[in-house]
């Protein structure tokens, strides 16, 4: 058994992507970040619907429609596949602790 909190005491200076259960239908993972952002100019663009929770820390991510969202503890967005979109901001103290869930694209899923 685990838990979702328990950091090293030595992050690296990357994001760590942390598979906790992957499917060929479904990967759930923990994210950490350490004031990571995605590169300028860059945009993720997945293939998959992703639902995701911030459980420590503060971030903030942006939508290719020039919208934004700053998400707090317990804060959760869903974007669906294709749905452009970028990390901004992610704080250093506490470390952003991300859970993250990926799946293929359901007709009519309520969004």
């Amino acid at each position: 058994m685990s838990n979702i909190f328990n950091l090293s005491l030595e992050l690296p200076n990357e994001e760590l992507f942390e598979p906790l259960l992957a499917t060929s239908n479904v990967l759930i993972e923990r994210i950490i970040s350490t004031g990571q952002i995605t590169p300028l100019g860059d945009w993720y663009d997945q293939e998959k619907d992703e639902w995701v929770i911030l459980l420590q820390g503060q971030a903030e991510l942006s939508y290719f429609d020039g919208s934004r969202k700053q998400l707090a503890a317990g804060d959760y967005v869903f974007i669906p596949a294709r749905q452009k979109h970028r990390v901004e901001y992610t704080s250093v103290e506490p470390p952003c602790i991300w859970l993250a869930v990926h799946f293929a694209a359901t007709a009519g899923l309520d969004r």
